[in-house]
């Protein structure tokens, strides 16, 4: 029985966590009294006991757990931003050659939502140089409301919401976004991507588009079907020829979801990739818990929602 505990249990992602774990017989929740939630020492004993613990906080706070966790054995899990391009830290995006790291790593950080929509387009790419690494990148990315946390959810569901949530908004609009030094250091690039986020009037769901003018890169449409067909063989990663929808393909396709579907539109001049998840299931909880289930050495997919 695999002892598990979840620091930050009361956020989005850490009570989608708790509530995919209820279940699993293999796993053995420690918690914490709401009144002892917050208690450094309370916090302590548990990350000590624990044989794999989810950081579900803000970024100070998690750097705070961690060194609360230091001298254990204990494998951390950290949802946050705090150390996703610490070179002390696994990444943890195992179909993006991470695997075997994450399956002996004590220290894991969970990719952004954003971030994984676009790693999994980029990554491969300038892997195999069809992307040059000095290349300037255009991104754009359509989310589910409820990746704004339970504050953006309150808003979007309340009774006497303002008008404006009717249509999406644009936000990171200075580009300063934080999931732009991760998109970076996992791909290479040199310069970080122009890069759009949306927040859209529907629960959850995603959509990430980085375009391509043909004439830029090292390769064709065909070519890059061809990468992401033989990159993407194993784990919760698949290309498809296809995610439209009679031209449409809408942000929400893969809600309730822990997978994510790539595909390449457009044409010989220009070139549209697109990556489709759940920002809660593969952009979040799913990617952790796939990555709990790597560290455990059970079936990857375990605990999970796979289409």
């Amino acid at each position: 029985m695999t002892k598990v505990f979840i620091d930050g249990s009361a956020g989005t992602t850490g009570l989608r966590i708790r509530e995919r774990l209820e279940s699993r017989r293999d796993i053995s929740l420690i918690t914490l009294t709401e009144e002892l939630r917050k208690d450094a020492e309370a916090r302590r004993e548990a990350l000590h006991a624990a044989d794999i613990a989810f950081l579900c906080l803000p970024d100070a706070a998690a750097i705070e757990a961690v060194a609360l966790a230091e001298g254990s054995n204990t494998v951390i899990i950290d949802t946050s931003t705090a150390h996703r391009t610490d070179p002390a830290w696994t990444y943890g995006f195992a179909e993006l050659g991470y695997r075997e790291r994450i399956g002996s790593a004590r220290l894991i950080a969970n990719p952004g939502c954003h971030a994984s929509g676009f790693l999994s387009l980029v990554k491969p790419l300038t892997e195999k140089g069809i992307i040059d690494k000095s290349a300037v990148l255009s991104c754009f990315s359509l989310t589910g409301y409820s990746g704004g946390g339970k504050k953006m959810i309150a808003e979007y569901e309340g009774e006497e919401r303002s008008v404006l949530l009717d249509a999406p908004r644009m936000y990171g609009i200075t580009q300063g976004h934080k999931h732009l030094p991760e998109m970076c250091a996992v791909t290479g690039l040199v310069n970080k991507p122009l890069f759009c986020p949306i927040v859209g009037d529907f629960y959850s769901g995603m959509e990430v588009c980085v375009t391509l003018d043909a004439a830029s890169i090292n390769g064709s449409a065909d070519d890059i079907r061809k990468v992401y067909s033989e990159y993407y063989k194993n784990g919760l990663v698949k290309y498809v020829d296809a995610a439209d929808e009679g031209g449409f393909i809408a942000a929400n396709a893969m809600s309730g979801r822990d997978d994510m579907l790539v595909t390449v539109c457009g044409n010989g001049e220009r070139i549209a990739l697109v990556s489709l998840f759940d920002n809660l299931g593969k952009g979040a909880s799913g990617a952790a818990i796939q990555n709990m289930n790597i560290a455990m050495h059970a079936s990857e997919a375990e605990g999970l929602v796979i289409g």
